[in-house]
């Protein structure tokens, strides 16, 4: 109010010419985001079985990966290239997801620092999954009691260190799968540790921000060991020790969620698993 009356008062044309000074409206707020203070440059993320992980400086040839070097007794877990202004995703087994800056990350020179000092990790609890953080992408995450649902990453990321509960666990029961969704992905399959491996369209997976999901596939005598997502045209595709196998003719594992399964094609992984 008084400025406007100063404006009125003092802002008329005078004897000596107009007021130089110009009262107008406060300018708009300009949001500099935190990475625009980051100088970009690339990395590749290091993060050991035993839970060390480091930044090391450019894109080491992924093929070469037997050539880092480890503490004793210690291997590779997760290893992927990303840049210095990105955010790690890290999900783990109390069903929460950290976020880590990866200017944050240790050098590369050593064998970095153990995860547990970045973020707050239970001691009883231990990452499932670590990757660079991608918001469009949507991800189906589960729970070794076969129940899960699919959520929007973008919704998972943690302001703090002791990051965000997104699917509920308790018990004996522990978050054990995090899949990252393909864009024209319409079908799921889940195997338990039973050997028995179900295949299901994805529209039955409803999406949430936060809860115990759904019964994707019913274990009996066993836990829900892996999940993953495939376009039904293209057949579902699993790693092999001579490759990718991929089967087209999914009509025998074909059913609903929450059905128990049947046993896997021959020359199914006896681990169990879609990936190694």
């Amino acid at each position: 109010k008084q400025i406007l009356e100063i404006k009125k008062e003092f802002g008329k044309e005078t004897d000596i010419g107009a007021r130089r000074t110009i009262i107008t409206d406060a300018p708009t707020l300009i949001e500099v985001p935190t990475e625009a203070m980051i100088e970009k440059e690339p990395i590749t993320v290091v993060c050991s079985e035993k839970g060390w992980i480091r930044g090391m400086k450019g894109h080491t040839d992924l093929s070469k990966i037997d050539e880092i070097k480890y503490k004793d007794g210690d291997r590779g877990l997760f290893i992927f290239h990303c840049e210095t202004t990105d955010k790690l995703v890290a999900f783990a087994t109390n069903g929460r997801f950290y976020t880590i800056g990866a200017d944050k990350l240790p050098s590369g020179r050593g064998f970095g620092e153990p995860v547990r000092l970045m973020i707050d990790l239970p001691n009883d609890a231990e990452i499932i999954t670590l990757m660079k953080h991608e918001p469009e992408n949507k991800l189906l995450i589960a729970a070794d009691d076969g129940r899960g649902f699919v959520i929007a990453e973008k919704d998972v990321i943690a302001q703090t260190k002791n990051g965000k509960q997104i699917l509920n666990v308790k018990g004996d029961v522990e978050a054990k799968i995090c899949c990252v969704l393909g864009a024209e992905d319409d079908h799921v399959a889940t195997i338990g540790t039973n050997r028995k491996l179900l295949v299901f369209p994805l529209e039955e997976v409803p999406e949430l921000n936060r809860g115990r999901g759904v019964i994707l596939q019913r274990i009996k005598d066993g836990i829900l060991n892996d999940v993953t997502s495939f376009k039904l045209e293209e057949g579902m595709a699993w790693v092999t020790g001579a490759g990718i196998r991929t089967e087209t003719n999914i009509q025998p594992w074909l059913g609903k969620r929450a059905q128990v399964g049947k046993l896997p094609p021959n020359g199914f992984p006896r681990s169990n698993r879609f990936r190694t």
